[in-house]
């Protein structure tokens, strides 16, 4: 089979190596699509971030795909058949360690992670371990728009955090796959105000069509004195930081009311110099850290299967999985086209 392999950060390559065989309480599946991560794009671009990568490892943890192949017991176990489509979660956890016995398996001390330590989904094919968490897909629901249940996933965990309350005036920043998702499910909680942010005008006005009640450029708009004109002068309430710049939390910080909540769901290249004058002294903030998505696949399926997200609108762009090149290029060149989701499809 064809597969984009990670060779070293910044070595990524269309080669052709031995398709996956399922072994006992495997599956193996036929990809439909894969989506683009800015955690892809950061090791495309020899940024090596967080993530020490098992090379040579073939990249990809946002996937969907039909099933082609069950190994002995994968069936009864994933309550899949043949032609089912199905994703799992990139996290692989152990089951047994102190966060797991806690319910907490996205902090398994012993986890494995797909696309890092296992292959991952840019590939014709893919084998979901024994032990991954896998979820079987509707029938109706196109593979090339369920490729974002991952990310929604995770936008509703971090939703669910921040505990978004009906007169909350939350500001969402950095309108990518996971925050446009946040913008969202956010809006189904029918907070007072939602505010998005961006540098760009043409996925503002996309954050308007799925719901923001305002939407502002930080490269051109005044965001503090609008933010404070939309709330007496008082601030946002909620501040959910999605974006991965040092920046935006600096910009939350000064955005939010005294004893406000910034969600911070971003991945940062280096460390954040910040002034937690404002945390303390100043403001008395909370903040509240995300990652992964425990227990949300899913409620990020029913929501993309219901329409009460829009997916679709978020996949802005998809290239075969032979043209990565041009589908890299097209999530860091700096244009105002709107790119949010860019998938590939083997």
């Amino acid at each position: 089979m064809n597969a984009l392999v990670i060779h070293a950060y910044g070595d990524f390559r269309y080669e052709e190596i031995e398709k996956p065989k399922a072994g006992p309480g495997e599956v193996v599946v036929k990809i439909g699509a894969a989506g683009i991560c800015a955690a892809d794009v950061k090791m495309y671009s020899q940024t090596q971030g967080p993530w020490p990568l098992n090379f040579p490892v073939i990249s990809g943890h946002e996937f969907v795909g039909t099933v082609e192949e069950l190994g002995e017991g994968a069936a009864e176990r994933f309550g899949l058949s043949i032609g089912d489509k199905a994703t799992a979660e990139l996290i692989v956890p152990c089951r047994q360690c102190y966060y797991c016995k806690r319910g907490m398996y996205h902090h398994c001390i012993n986890a494995v992670y797909l696309c890092i330590h296992d292959h991952g989904g840019m590939a014709e094919y893919m084998k979901f371990p024994a032990n991954a968490i896998v979820h079987k897909i509707p029938k109706d629901v196109p593979l090339t728009e369920v490729v974002m249940a991952e990310p929604l996933s995770c936008a509703i965990h971090g939703v669910d955090l921040a505990n978004i309350g009906l007169d909350d005036v939350v500001v969402v920043a950095g309108l990518g796959p996971i925050g446009m998702s946040m913008l969202q499910v956010c809006k189904l909680r029918t907070p007072r105000l939602l505010i998005g942010l961006s540098r760009r005008a043409s996925i503002n006005e996309i954050a308007k069509e799925l719901g923001a009640d305002y939407a502002f450029n930080v490269t051109k708009d005044d965001v503090v004195s609008e933010i404070n004109r939309l709330t007496d002068g008082i601030g946002c309430d909620v501040y959910m930081e999605a974006s991965g710049n040092n920046e935006s939390l600096e910009l939350g910080f000064e955005l939010l009311r005294k004893s406000g909540k910034m969600l911070v769901m971003g991945v940062y290249e280096g460390k954040a110099s910040l002034d937690f004058n404002y945390v303390s002294e100043f403001k008395e903030l909370q903040i509240i850290g995300g990652h992964l998505s425990p227990n949300k696949f899913p409620l990020a399926i029913k929501y993309i299967a219901e329409g009460k997200v829009n997916a679709r609108k978020m996949i802005t762009h998809q290239f075969p999985l032979k043209d990565f090149k041009k589908a890299m290029e097209k999530k860091t060149k700096k244009t105002d086209e709107a790119v949010i989701k860019v998938i590939l499809v083997p």
